[in-house]
């Protein structure tokens, strides 16, 4: 059995979801995640990893910028670290929108490999 190792980037776990045949199910438990915040992402099973990037930048950038209360909902929904977060600089929106979107897409890769592989 191997170890779960956080990858570095959003392409770098985007890539290796679909290496491992676990993509579907990453877009699974975004849409799942997001339902949950109602803050609905509906990412369409058949999403290349570039357009599921550019949904989810976007939707963060929005979120951020005109409803911060459901974007807070939805990282603790999500369970992203309170730390992680603390840590990124919020000067830039569009940055910090990337950003955001990596760890929420870290977290989900987490739920969705553990579930794979215990």
């Amino acid at each position: 059995m191997s170890s779960f190792i956080a990858p570095i980037s959003t392409d770098s776990l985007l890539s290796e979801a679909e290496k491992d045949n676990l993509y579907q199910k990453l877009i699974e438990q975004l849409n799942k995640d997001f339902n949950l915040a109602n803050e609905s992402l509906d990412v369409p099973q058949n999403t290349t990893p570039n357009e599921l990037k550019s949904q989810l930048y976007e939707k963060i950038y929005r979120l951020v910028q005109y409803k911060f209360t459901e974007y807070l909902n939805l990282l603790y929904i999500v369970d992203v670290s309170e730390s992680e977060i603390k840590k990124l600089n919020g000067d830039d929106l569009v940055k910090l929108s990337e950003q955001v979107a990596f760890l929420i897409l870290k977290r989900e890769w987490q739920k969705v490999w553990f579930r794979n592989n215990y």
